[in-house]
């Protein structure tokens, strides 16, 4: 099935913020009007959390009955929101941000084909996708779920108006420069490309260590610990480190979702790196009877 800007295009579907689908027959009817109704929104988000109508008109040039038709049509295909109080505004979610990310990348020939979701988190989704070989998309979606303690909690998010697809496409630049400055010298997925909340992936084939039965979990541990130490020594501490976000591929671990760490000169830095060193060892404490000195594991990390 085509798809604006590429030959070819394959898609399957995207969930979006309201878990409606954005369908491959939509994506490749949206025409050159409502592709720049979607751009205008997403460069009018910056400013408003609901964009006027007015402000609509004046980017995109087009009559009022024009922008209004085109606005129905991406209503109902779950890219855009409309709120009327106490103005007629709109704003763009997840469906029409998602469409916008996959026209640059088609667009790029980063990507020919979309795939199925292959994983989904409190902040992020996950498709398999191909380009010049298999990959994965991660879809960013900060806020979805845990909007209020983003904003505490993570150190790019802007005081004020920040909306939730600003946010995300700050997690994804974030992740994307953890991941080129870490790679290949730590085990991480290779980065391919990132454009707005969308960072594409090598396709790693495995699964999360804590539903990974290990034949040599001690191997393993140091494995873990020796990545974390390097990506100590290249200034950055992940700073969620858990089971949860370890894949293993073939006995070797990769370390995955990076989009909050932090600096090795961050202020908590200590405290941070203790706290993901810590995860790790009750984990294996907890499912392989393995015992580590945190204080002396620690300090190897960081020595």
């Amino acid at each position: 099935m085509e798809f604006p800007g590429a030959e070819g295009f394959i898609l399957t579907h995207i969930t979006t913020l309201t878990d409606m689908v954005v369908a491959a027959e939509q994506i490749r009817n949206l025409n050159k009007y409502e592709r720049s109704i979607l751009l205008a929104l997403e460069r009018g988000m910056k400013r408003y959390s609901w964009v006027p109508l007015e402000h609509i008109k004046a980017a995109t040039k087009l009559s009022e009955s024009e922008v209004n038709y085109r606005l129905s049509r991406l209503i109902a295909w779950g890219m855009v929101r409309f709120n009327p109080v106490p103005y007629d505004g709109y704003a763009l979610v997840f469906g029409g941000y998602d469409t916008l990310a996959l026209t640059s990348l088609t667009q790029k020939g980063t990507i020919s084909a979309l795939g199925s979701l292959i994983g989904e988190g409190k902040e992020s989704v996950v498709h398999e996708a191909l380009g010049l070989g298999p990959v994965a998309i991660k879809f960013h979606r900060v806020g979805q779920r845990s909007f209020s303690s983003a904003r505490v909690n993570r150190e790019y998010m802007e005081d004020g108006h920040c909306p939730w697809l600003i946010a995300s496409k700050k997690s994804a630049e974030r992740e994307y420069l953890a991941l080129k400055t870490l790679h290949p010298h730590v085990s991480v997925p290779l980065p391919v490309a990132q454009t707005r909340h969308a960072v594409v992936l090598s396709l790693i084939e495995g699964l999360i260590l804590n539903r990974t039965p290990l034949a040599a979990p001690e191997k393993t541990l140091d494995e873990i610990l020796e990545n974390v130490r390097k990506a100590y020594r290249a200034g950055i501490i992940h700073s969620d480190l858990s089971e949860y976000n370890i894949l293993v591929e073939n006995e070797r671990c990769i370390l995955i979702d990076w989009p909050q760490w932090i600096g090795t000169d961050h202020p908590n830095a200590a405290s941070i790196v203790e706290r993901d060193i810590g995860n790790i060892l009750a984990f294996f404490k907890r499912k392989y009877k393995i015992r580590r000195d945190r204080e002396v594991t620690l300090q190897w990390v960081i020595g």
